[in-house]
Order: C-alpha cells, then sequence, then structure tokens
C-alpha cells in the first residue's frame, strides 16, 4: 500500500492494523467495513515492489466475489486494478472481470482518472 491508488485507499479509509491482522496471503482479499460499506484490497503480490500475475489477480477477484456473494453486495465500483504501476494490460482484466462476475447479480462500474491526473499521482507515488 505504499503506491498507487492504494495510497490514496490507505488515507480515505485508514485501517492497516485492520488488514494487516487479517492475515491475508497473495490470492486473497483483505475486508475493510466502512460507513456500511466494504472496501476490498485485493491481495496480489507479496511485495509492493514485485509485480502481480494475471493468476494472483485473478483468484483475489473470486475471493472478493464470494465474500460479495456472502454479504449481499451487489454494485462494486472499482480503478482500473492492476493497470497502473503494476502494468497489467486492461483488456485482458477487464475481461477477467466479465468471466468471474458473469453469473452474478453483481454491476461493476469501471472509474479511470483523467490521464494527466493518473500520470501526475503515479509519479508522486513513486517518489516516495
Amino acid at each position: 500500500m505504499g503506491a498507487g491508488i492504494a495510497v490514496m485507499f490507505k488515507r480515505k479509509f485508514g485501517g492497516v492494523a485492520e488488514l494487516k491482522e487479517q492475515k491475508k496471503l497473495t490470492g486473497q482479499c483483505a475486508v475493510l467495513t466502512r460507513d456500511k460499506r466494504f472496501v476490498y484490497y485485493l491481495i496480489t503480490k507479496k511485495k509492493a515492489s514485485q509485480k502481480p500475475t494475471y493468476d494472483s489477480l485473478r483468484q483475489s477477484l473470486e475471493d472478493m466475489k464470494s465474500h460479495c456473494l456472502k454479504n449481499g453486495v451487489t454494485r462494486i465500483s472499482i480503478p482500473r486494478i492492476g493497470c497502473g504501476l503494476d502494468r497489467l494490460e486492461w483488456s485482458k482484466v477487464s475481461e477477467m472481470l466479465k468471466q468471474i462476475f458473469k453469473c452474478t447479480n453483481i454491476s461493476i462500474t469501471v472509474y479511470s482518472l483523467p490521464q494527466k491526473t493518473e500520470n501526475t499521482v503515479m509519479m508522486e507515488n513513486m517518489r516516495r
């Protein structure tokens, strides 16, 4: 949680100790509850300096889906996960999302920062 959009989530939602206490492994999903909603943290790599694989992302998304189904979640809003500093291809990630959530009633809204803002955020986070 030291770079990219994770830094913004850490500032907005806090809960780093709460997340660590969950002792989640790569391929799992940690969860915070804030204001009657869930904030999902996909664990796609062991260290921030590493790069995720499509397989670890898929496993994390499957874990998140399971939590959603158990808890009646029907809407998820996400950024273009894995496609900023982690350099995964959005075309592959978006197809993965479609496949994982196709047989559910879960609606996913994907948000993108304007390119200039995204580049600025990424550069600021890389300096830290």
